[in-house]
């Protein structure tokens, strides 16, 4: 394969990487605490000395969550949380302390607070919240303090990161920091709702027919490419 097709290889892989992203943001269009990834193109110049001057070849290596907030809806149940703004909820996980936007909580048997998975919910010291099994009354208060009956209990933490582009998804809606997360100042969570997705279905959409278009721009160039080769094979093998 010549240069036209190995630069015309990477292009159509990185459109296909795109494609899977795309993919994915719309099977989460109703993920809660869902953020929408995206695809950074990288360009790789390469110096040609046999040829002279250069080629340019592209990468898809790096991925991007988008930071927007998604839509709040009003569950009315005590342990549904969501933050307005800035912020991350930390959470428990074998692999360490990670960060999340979905707050569909719940009280596991041992009446600490976890989330679907049942992973434990921190403080903002970075201890599990525990709720008495015996209240009559569950409250959590725009900066996060915990009460039971009245009484505080604790306060959930926010936290965020100087560098986002250091947080690694894990999974869906689990993030690695990627280095020490920060306390947020003055957090705002609300109790009774929970944050949608932030993925935008339309745009999603028209993405995905814009590059499903130019991936099949990509083979049709890749197919005349191979059939000018072969006509230059051909012709220079009837001239020998």
């Amino acid at each position: 394969m010549d240069t036209a097709g190995y630069v015309s290889l990477t292009r159509q892989t990185g459109l296909w990487k795109e494609m899977q992203t795309i993919a994915n943001n719309i099977a989460n269009l109703s993920t809660t605490g869902y953020r929408r990834e995206g695809v950074v193109f990288a360009e790789m110049l390469e110096a040609l000395p046999a040829e002279g001057g250069g080629v340019a070849m592209t990468a898809a290596r790096v991925r991007f969550s988008d930071p927007s907030q998604g839509g709040l809806t009003n569950t009315k149940s005590p342990f549904d949380l969501a933050i307005q703004g800035r912020g991350y909820f930390m959470v428990e996980t074998p692999d360490g302390e990670r960060l999340t936007r979905a707050g569909a909580f719940a009280q596991n048997a041992e009446g600490e607070l976890v989330n679907p998975d049942g992973l434990r919910v921190l403080d903002v010291g970075g201890a599990p919240i525990f709720i008495p099994p015996d209240v009559a009354g569950f409250s959590v208060a725009q900066d996060g303090t915990v009460s039971a009956d009245g009484r505080p209990l604790a306060q959930i933490g926010v936290f965020d990161v100087e560098d986002p582009n250091a947080m690694l998804r894990q999974s869906g809606t689990i993030f690695d920091p990627g280095e020490e997360p920060i306390p947020v100042d003055d957090p705002v969570i609300l109790q009774g709702f929970i944050e949608g997705s932030n993925v935008n279905p339309v745009s999603e959409i028209a993405r995905m027919i814009e590059v499903q278009r130019t991936y099949e721009l990509g083979m049709k160039f890749l197919d005349n490419e191979h059939e000018r080769i072969r006509t230059v094979t051909r012709t220079l093998g009837q001239r020998a």
